[in-house]
């Protein structure tokens, strides 16, 4: 199977190309800047927050979550190959503490102090959000582009994630697809725009009714 490859982002973080779907596991204009403006940041975390990052990936999402809250993070994740990528990933000197909890739980698929906890459930995320029995306040949804990933952008799928939300519980993603639009609101959630971050159209924020 073809490596990985590193790509170094606008902001001098470190992103990977996935050869399997021919993407990025984000944006080349910031890595760490989209999961702290996309996806952490418009969920207004709160300390003891509960939040769900669906494709855990580098594990940057939960990182930023982490540094906004003291939350626990529950990570669903496919692809044991990009949390062993995480060993070799370095960041910003402001963020090395917490990303070192975020390599422990790559390595454990736990990691837990007197502050926050994170916990990754290896698997397919359409059957292992079936298995999940917490409410979350966050969901931070960040599965490869609807065009090349499509089965995790379904209705279905997003109406399984709605299951394990609470009500008025918060879903950011980067896709402003229109299929990501239809298919949040056919499963009961409210959405509006998210921030623009390295590209043209914004980024969705979905408000679960």
């Amino acid at each position: 199977m073809a490596k990985m490859e590193k790509v170094i982002t606008g902001d001098n973080s470190i992103t990977l190309r996935n050869p399997e779907y021919d993407e990025c596991y984000h944006t080349k204009s910031g890595a760490i800047e989209e999961a702290f403006e996309k996806f952490a940041k418009p969920c207004k975390l709160k300390n003891g927050m509960k939040v769900l990052d669906v494709c855990f990936g580098l594990g940057y999402n939960t990182l930023a979550a982490i540094e906004l809250a003291n939350v626990e993070v529950v990570g669903l994740e496919n692809d044991k190959r990009i949390l062993d990528e995480i060993k070799d990933i370095e960041v910003d000197e402001k963020l090395k503490e917490n990303f070192e909890k975020i390599k422990q739980a790559a390595k454990n698929l736990t990691y837990e102090d007197d502050k926050i906890k994170i916990k990754i459930i290896m698997g397919d995320a359409r059957e292992t959000v079936k298995t999940l029995t917490e409410k979350f306040d966050a969901v931070l949804f960040d599965p490869f582009s609807p065009k090349r990933c499509p089965a995790l952008w379904t209705e279905e799928f997003f109406k399984n994630i709605a299951k394990v939300m609470k009500k008025g519980g918060i879903l950011t993603t980067y896709s402003y697809a229109r299929v990501t639009k239809d298919n949040l609101k056919s499963a009961g959630f409210e959405i509006e725009d998210g921030p623009c971050i390295g590209r043209r159209s914004p980024s969705t924020i979905a408000h679960l009714k």
